[in-house]
């Protein structure tokens, strides 16, 4: 009883290489072992592992979405949108502020 409510500490954010996610999913496409022994082998969240191989699919055309260069291709242009929403919202203030300073 007393463990509960204690959480797990969590792990810091790791960032992996393409090309070891590349092998990563080509242990778990070939069969050999499951993708939670994989996960465990390499000391890899089990979720993760999944996700690369369900990426790996969509990049492959063997599932739908969106294939990882779509998906840096949208990021870059939500960034895009942000900064010309900022820019046009400054713009506005300023037409504003001198709208009325000429008056």
């Amino acid at each position: 009883m007393e463990s509960m409510g204690k959480k797990k500490p969590r792990r810091p954010r790791r960032s992996f290489t393409p090309e070891f996610k590349a092998e990563i999913v080509g242990l778990c496409r070939r069969g050999d072992r499951s993708v939670g022994q994989v996960a465990r082998d390499f000391e890899l969240t089990g979720t993760a592992v999944r996700d690369w191989v369900k990426q790996a699919e969509v990049d492959t055309g063997e599932r739908n979405g969106l294939t990882s260069s779509e998906r840096e291709e949208l990021a870059v242009l939500r960034r895009e949108n942000r900064r010309l929403r900022e820019e046009v919202d400054v713009l506005k203030r300023a037409t504003a502020f001198f709208a009325k300073e000429t008056r």
